[in-house]
């Protein structure tokens, strides 16, 4: 397993990504996959029109199948999230980002996954795990060098122009500034190419879903502190003045969080 080196962190500082070699155990990846094909299978089977947008992207996929609690606190996340935003940071989404065979995603368009922009600041992380190989033909990602503190969108033109594509393979991550444009190619084989997708954020920020309450009360006592850290139940807010009072070990929002 390949640790997130200082090389890692200085590519992503200066072009925007990385590629981390071997940071998962093919049998991880391999029961990750497994466990995404059924997950993706079945949300297609029940999708409303108004979610047909995220078709092939599964939100929060660890709340219908705990085995993907494990990339949040797999030592290459934590290495990779401690490095870049400190070793208070906690999620902000997590979704798989699958490529079906014969077509695209929502991620087929030149965006990125943070709005703002703070020069030398880096507020948000992604990494994208893959479970299968990414190559040209079945929709690896494109990357735009250097273009997370730009303010406006690239030209579908000036970016293919100028971008870089990635290629891992299974088990490989590709860490990013979500500030840095890039774009989901199409798939164009008859195999869906599987792949999870987690954004991190600065521990002062909202998280998009509220994890402590999406998931099952008590659900935590079971967790590692630093699972426990990472899904966000060291920043809870107070909801009265008996919680805010709490003694300092049962506190909702801990001490020294950055």
């Amino acid at each position: 397993m390949t640790a997130f080196t200082a090389a890692h962190d200085a590519e992503v500082r200066d072009t925007g990504f990385t590629v981390v070699r071997g940071a998962v155990e093919p049998s991880l990846a391999a029961a990750w996959r497994e466990s995404l094909a059924n997950l993706t299978a079945l949300q297609r089977a029940s999708m409303t029109e108004r979610s047909r947008i995220d078709d092939y992207m599964v939100h929060n996929p660890m709340v219908q199948d705990p085995v993907f609690f494990g990339l949040l606190e797999h030592p290459s996340t934590v290495a990779a999230l401690d490095a870049l935003l400190g070793p208070t940071s906690i999620l902000y989404a997590f979704t798989t980002s699958s490529m079906p065979g014969g077509g695209t995603n929502y991620s087929n368009r030149v965006h990125v996954d943070c709005p703002r922009v703070i020069p030398g600041y880096i507020t948000n992380i992604g990494i994208i795990t893959a479970l299968d190989d990414f190559t040209d033909e079945n929709g690896a990602t494109y990357f735009l060098p250097r273009s997370f503190e730009r303010l406006d969108v690239p030209s579908e033109e000036e970016f293919l122009r100028d971008a870089v594509r990635v290629h891992p393979k299974a088990g490989d991550m590709v860490v990013f500034n979500a500030r840095t444009f890039h774009l989901g190619g199409t798939n164009s084989t008859d195999r869906d190419r599987h792949a999870l997708t987690i954004n991190a954020c600065r521990s002062y920020m909202r998280q998009r879903f509220d994890y402590p309450r999406l998931l099952p009360a008590g659900a935590e006592k079971t967790m590692s502190p630093t699972l426990r850290r990472v899904l966000g139940y060291d920043v809870r807010v107070p909801a009265s003045i008996e919680e805010y009072y709490l003694p300092e070990d049962q506190r909702l929002y801990k001490a020294n969080q950055g």
